[in-house]
C-alpha cells in the first residue's frame, strides 16, 4: 500500500538532499540494513534539537549514519553528536558518509556494544547530553533508560524509536526479545517521577510504528 500522505509530508517538510538518498540507496550495497529513519522522522529529530538548543547529542544505535547526519546539521557551532555502534562495519560506513556530508569534526562514532561504551561517557565526561536518541537492539531499552537518565540534566529530551512495531507492543506475553524489552522501557518510563513522557503511533513510509519522547525533571 502506497503511503500518498506520508509522501506528501515528506515533500513538504522533509525532502531528502542527494546525500541522503544516497544512503537509503546504497544501504544493500554498504552492508548496512535499510532499516534507517524515515526523511521526515530525521526532520522531526531537526526541530526537537532546534527547539531545545541543543549542542551535545547522544545516539544509541548509528548503523550507517543517516540519523547522526540528519542531527549533526541541526547543532549550533560547537555542537556535538557521540553515536555509539555495535558493528564494526557498519560504523566504518557511518564514518564514510560522515566525511562525505563534511560532519567529521561534529559526529564522534565509538565501536562496542552500547552497555559497555556507556558507562565510559560518564567516566570521561561527556555528559551531560541535551539530546538522547535510541534507535539500538530494543531488547536492551529499559537498561539504556537508566543510562539515558544518569547521562542526561532537567531538561534534556529523550527520544526512543521502534516503540509499537505494527502493534506487536500489545502483546504481554510475547516471546520477541525486542517487543518485551520495549514493554519494559514504556511502562518504566511512564511510572519514572523523574521524566514527563509520552508515546505517540505512527503510520508511514516505514509502516506502523511509533516512538517515545520523554522530557527529564528535577526528579521531584
Amino acid at each position: 500500500m502506497s503511503d500518498r500522505a506520508g509522501d506528501y509530508i515528506v515533500g513538504l517538510f522533509g525532502a531528502e538532499d542527494e546525500l541522503l538518498a544516497s544512503l537509503r540507496e546504497e544501504a544493500d550495497r554498504t552492508g548496512v540494513p535499510p532499516i534507517a529513519i524515515s526523511a521526515d522522522e530525521g526532520r522531526l529529530l531537526q526541530v526537537l534539537l532546534t527547539a531545545i538548543n541543543a549542542r551535545r547529542v547522544l545516539e544509541v544505535g548509528t548503523l550507517g549514519g543517516y540519523s547522526a547526519i540528519c542531527m549533526a546539521r541541526a547543532l549550533p557551532p560547537g555542537g556535538r553528536v557521540i553515536t555509539l555502534e555495535s558493528n564494526r562495519r557498519h560504523a566504518e560506513v557511518t564514518r564514510a558518509n560522515v566525511a562525505q556530508a563534511g560532519l567529521t569534526r561534529l559526529v564522534d562514532v565509538r565501536v562496542g556494544e552500547a552497555l559497555d561504551t556507556l558507562p565510559a561517557l560518564e567516566a570521561d565526561g561527556s555528559a551531560p547530553f541535551d539530546f538522547i536518541f535510541l534507535d539500538a537492539d530494543k531488547r536492551h531499552n529499559d537498561t539504556y533508560l537508566d543510562w539515558s537518565l544518569r547521562l542526561s540534566r532537567p531538561g534534556s529530551v529523550i527520544v526512543a524509536d521502534n516503540v509499537v512495531r505494527d502493534g506487536a507492543v500489545l502483546d504481554g506475553d510475547s516471546a520477541d526479545p525486542d517487543v518485551a524489552g520495549i514493554r519494559r522501557f514504556l511502562e518504566r518510563l511512564s511510572a519514572d517521577p523523574r521524566v514527563s513522557a509520552t508515546a505517540i503511533q505512527t503510520v508511514g513510509t516505514k509502516g506502523y510504528d511509533g516512538f517515545a519522547l520523554a522530557l527529564v525533571g528535577n526528579g521531584d
